[in-house]
């Protein structure tokens, strides 16, 4: 085979896959946009119990975990599940505590961005003592 001809096939080859991990991209982004609009969409069309239930779900550990899954080892998968869970309790329970306290004060805009900075602080705060283990 000449030269030119593997290089093309190579070139061929190297697209082929750059296009293949685009498009599993693209499935991870549009995956977790359904089931979030899916959440909006029960809300405002007066089903609240079935919106407030579906937040409930693990939505974007569960569609992480199954893509995931197919190139992870499931000691990898339970390592990330130990870690999400740590950084949950430290992170999030006061995020949702601050949504519900500020939320009332501050409406919801302003109490979204105070709970953000509130979460990112905890997370750094969270992974700073990991590292410095």
């Amino acid at each position: 085979m000449p030269c030119w001809e593997s290089a093309l096939l190579e070139r061929n080859r190297l697209l082929k896959s750059g296009l293949m991990a685009w498009t599993k991209y693209l499935l991870y982004f549009v995956s977790g946009g359904v089931i979030t609009t899916v959440i909006v969409s029960l809300e405002e069309s007066g089903m609240p119990l079935f919106s407030r239930l579906a937040a409930l779900f693990p939505v974007f550990t569960w569609i992480s975990y199954l893509f995931l899954g197919q190139t992870e080892s499931p000691q990898q998968i339970a390592s990330h599940a130990k870690f999400v869970l740590t950084g949950t309790i430290v992170s999030w329970i006061p995020y949702m505590l601050s949504i519900i306290y500020f939320t009332p004060k501050m409406g919801v805009y302003k109490s979204i961005a105070v709970s953000v900075i509130i979460f990112c602080n905890y997370s750094i705060n969270f992974l700073i003592r990991l590292l410095q283990n």
